[in-house]
């Protein structure tokens, strides 16, 4: 069964999964949504790769100093992560 970006797979819609990705990859999903998320993983290339690339960003940005970023740089990130919902 392929599935499209946005599409239901075993009770958990790809929207769903993009916003509970970072509380998975701490550990502090919930039980009963882990066991969603992971039952989508296993219908959802879409969504397998997403958290494979969102694993990739974690590990190259912890590879960055914060003293290494010039001033404006870091002015610019502190803003769109403080705004991202906006």
């Amino acid at each position: 069964m392929r599935l499209r970006w946005g599409r239901r797979a075993r009770g958990m819609a790809c929207q769903e999964l993009v916003e509970v990705i970072t509380d998975y990859l701490e550990g502090t999903l919930p039980a009963a949504d882990r066991a969603r998320f992971e039952a989508h993983l296993k219908v959802c290339p879409h969504c397998n790769r997403y958290l494979q690339q969102f694993r990739l960003t974690i590990r190259e940005a912890g590879r960055i100093r914060a003293d290494e970023l010039p001033d404006e740089l870091t002015d610019q990130l502190l803003e769109a992560f403080t705004n991202w919902r906006r």
